[in-house]
């Protein structure tokens, strides 16, 4: 939040306060509480109707006024209007689920098109420049804890002949003292990479395009990297 904040800075300040911002890809809807919490007019978008849902409830738990609404990419302008945000957030690897160039210009325009000129985007997605080169099948490990039950998530990739990969996540679930269950679950991914993702986001009627390797801003580094986080302008016309 510390850097998303500092950028959110460099966003148009409208006459009226605070600035508008809208995550899309919202998941659960904590990015879009805390931007609440800090005072922005904070709203969220996901395909999901559950995890609106959810989001909905964390955000009522948390006491904070947020808009929450299922819509995808591409539906975000119809969702909540032309020009209504200063700032448009697109995070947590989002963008590669659209596995068509068409689907990604697509996107970017829906963005473009819910910001006012000079509104700022962020995006940030896993480097796939250093993934497709390396062949960086596996991902770190995650685990969480909450009282007696316990998760393990392994995530990892394959590789497939035209050029888009399957992300695999097995979960590992178990409540004390009971055993372990396990769920494997899949989704296809467009590896998208920087290069690639500068020139939709120019085509798509964005400038300043600047690329960072992590969300504390961090230089990107194409080989080294684990992110790609790059933040955009719209331009004024």
């Amino acid at each position: 939040m510390p850097w998303i904040e500092e950028q959110l800075q460099q966003a148009p300040q409208p006459s009226r306060a605070p600035r508008g911002v809208l995550d899309a890809a919202c998941g659960t809807g904590m990015h879009a509480i805390a931007l609440a919490q800090r005072g922005y007019a904070a709203a969220g978008a996901d395909l999901s109707a559950s995890m609106i849902e959810r989001a909905r409830q964390n955000a009522a738990k948390a006491g904070v006024e947020a808009r929450f609404e299922a819509a995808g990419f591409g539906r975000l302008r119809q969702t909540f209007g032309t020009g209504t945000f200063e700032a448009v957030l697109c995070l947590g690897n989002s963008l590669p689920h659209l596995l068509s160039s068409a689907e990604l210009a697509e996107a970017l325009e829906d963005f473009a098109a819910c910001l006012r000129p000079g509104g700022l985007l962020i995006v940030q997605n896993r480097n796939f420049n250093s993934v497709m080169t390396k062949g960086e099948r596996w991902m770190e490990p995650q685990a969480h804890r909450e009282g007696a039950r316990e998760w393990i998530f392994v995530r990892f990739y394959d590789f497939d002949p035209d050029g888009l990969i399957t992300f695999n996540i097995l979960t590992l679930k178990r409540e004390e003292p009971g055993s372990w269950m396990q769920q494997v679950a899949a989704t296809r991914l467009r590896p998208l990479a920087q290069a690639e993702l500068s020139m939709a986001l120019n085509a798509a009627g964005f400038r300043d395009i600047q690329s960072y390797g992590d969300m504390s801003g961090a230089p990107f580094e194409a080989e080294t990297s684990g992110n790609l986080v790059i933040i955009a302008t719209r331009n004024d016309g």
